[in-house]
């Protein structure tokens, strides 16, 4: 199996993964276009679109949903509720009929030969979730969006070969920053998203000798940079893990073009 970020950020995200047969898009957050530029740019051919997973109904997760819906006759898999939220959503369009399919959270099914499961998250959204993904033993994942993590998601997120998981934040960039204060307490909040700090913690908790890669992802433009995020994530790594005696890759997602593409095999 194949990861690839092609676009992760707090204004767009739009994540890649399949395999020779198999093309999954988790979220597309971002114009029909520069989805299909990313997905051109790593040998992807947008007409063999298996599905679109949806995590939530936020319009850095959907926006593109519609077009390419239209234009490909992609599926589109989501929660009930988010589905309902997505419906309501007037810059998404018209999606074809019988193109939605309705998932539940930890009730794991197929598309082609990857098994997918979706695993539920705390954000301030319907009823979102993030995604695990396996064939033939080896296991991928994706989570953002998170404000906290508990040991369900430790669980959930064990034993993955290759990772995209959020960091949003630096606390005290965002403390000091412009945003107002209700907004600063949302995305701080049990609700909200994932900081750097509690990003290297959740990565310590899920170390193991399998772990190859991991992408940073959905990095706010005004309250992190790519450098920050790094090398926070990484102190708590050295000081939580053997993380310097393992052969482990940790990067960060580019918010406007795709990220290193990683195969688990």
């Amino acid at each position: 199996m194949n990861l690839c970020s092609i676009a992760s950020g707090s204004s767009g995200n739009c994540i890649y993964v399949g395999n020779q047969d198999t093309n999954i898009l988790i979220d597309a957050g971002i114009s029909g276009k520069r989805v299909v530029d990313g997905l051109t740019s790593i040998d992807v051919n947008p007409e063999k679109l298996s599905a679109i997973l949806v995590t939530h109904e936020h319009s850095d997760h959907i926006s593109g949903i519609g077009v390419l819906s239209r234009k490909y006759k992609t599926p589109i898999y989501a929660t009930a509720e988010t589905i309902n939220a997505i419906l309501k959503t007037k810059s998404v369009g018209r999606i074809p009929d019988g193109l939605l399919h309705m998932i539940e959270p930890d009730q794991p099914f197929l598309i082609d030969d990857i098994k997918v499961e979706p695993f539920s998250i705390s954000h301030d959204a319907a009823n979102p979730v993030c995604y695990t993904f396996e064939e033939d033993g080896h296991r991928i994942g994706m989570a953002t969006d998170l404000g906290t993590y508990n040991e369900y998601i430790i669980e959930k997120l064990s034993g993955l070969e290759a990772l995209l998981l959020e960091a949003n934040h630096d606390i005290n960039m965002l403390q000091v920053g412009a945003y107002p204060y209700y907004l600063k307490q949302r995305i701080l909040g049990n609700r909200g998203h994932l900081s750097n700090e509690n990003s290297g913690k959740l990565i310590s908790k899920i170390m193991n000798s399998n772990l190859k890669h991991v992408f940073l992802g959905h990095l706010s433009k005004e309250n992190n940079y790519a450098e920050l995020a790094y090398e926070t994530v990484k102190v708590e790594l050295e000081q939580n893990t053997e993380y310097s005696s393992n052969p482990f890759h940790l990067s960060v997602a580019n918010r406007e073009e795709p990220s290193l593409f990683v195969t688990v095999s």
